[in-house]
C-alpha cells in the first residue's frame, strides 16, 4: 500500500465510509486536531527517555492507553452522522481519566495560583498537548448535532484536565520547576 494516493490534491479528503469533504471541513478540523494532540503527547513522552522514577512504567502505560483512545476519538469524529461507529467512546473512559486525575493530584501540592506551562521538557510538552486538546474540544462542540456521540466533548474536556495534572506530576517526579503566574506583571 502506498502512502500517497493523490486523491487529496484538490483539497478534499474522505471521511470513514468514503464521504468526500473539503480538507477544511469542521469534522476534518476536529479529527485532525485530535491527531495533532496525539502527536504532541508522543513528543512529550519522547522527552522521558532515560528518565527514571518510581511509577514511570505505569505513567507510560496510562499515557499510551490515552493515545490509543484519542486515536479512536478521532475516528469517531471522522464518521459521518448516521453511520455506524466501529469503536464508540464509553463513559467508563471518562471515569478512568477522573480516577487517574484524582490519584496523581493526591501526590501534588495544592495549587494556590495559576501556573505557567514550564518545567521539564516532557511537562511543557504535556501542557502543549493540553492546549491542542482544548482546540479539538472546541471543534467537537462546533459540530453540534452532527456529532453522534456527545461523550466525545466530555472526554476531550476531561482529557485536557488530565494532561494538566500529568504535566504537574512529571514536574514533581523529575524536578521540573513550576512557575507561578505573577499577577502583578
Amino acid at each position: 500500500m502506498r502512502i500517497y494516493t493523490r486523491s487529496g490534491d484538490k483539497g478534499q479528503t474522505s471521511l470513514i465510509y468514503g464521504n468526500r469533504v473539503a480538507k477544511n471541513d469542521l469534522r476534518v478540523e476536529a479529527y485532525g486536531t485530535c491527531d495533532e494532540a496525539n502527536s504532541s503527547i508522543g513528543l512529550a513522552l519522547s522527552h522521558l527517555k532515560g528518565e527514571d522514577w518510581l511509577g514511570k512504567d505505569r505513567f507510560m502505560e496510562v499515557m499510551q492507553r490515552i493515545q490509543t483512545i484519542l486515536f479512536h476519538v478521532g475516528a469517531e469524529l471522522a464518521t459521518p452522522k448516521g453511520k455506524e461507529v466501529k469503536w464508540q467512546l464509553k463513559k467508563e473512559y471518562i471515569d478512568e481519566l477522573e480516577k487517574q486525575i484524582d490519584e496523581w493530584d493526591e501526590d501534588l501540592a495544592p495549587l494556590k495560583n495559576f501556573i505557567l506551562p514550564s518545567g521539564h521538557e516532557a511537562s511543557a510538552g504535556l501542557h502543549m498537548a493540553r492546549t491542542v486538546v482544548r482546540r479539538a474540544e472546541r471543534y467537537a462542540v462546533a459540530l453540534g448535532d452532527e456529532l453522534e456521540n456527545q461523550l466525545v466533548v466530555s472526554y476531550l474536556n476531561r482529557l485536557s484536565d488530565f494532561l494538566f495534572v500529568a504535566a504537574r506530576y512529571v514536574n514533581k517526579h523529575l524536578g521540573g520547576r513550576e512557575v507561578t503566574l505573577d499577577p502583578d506583571v
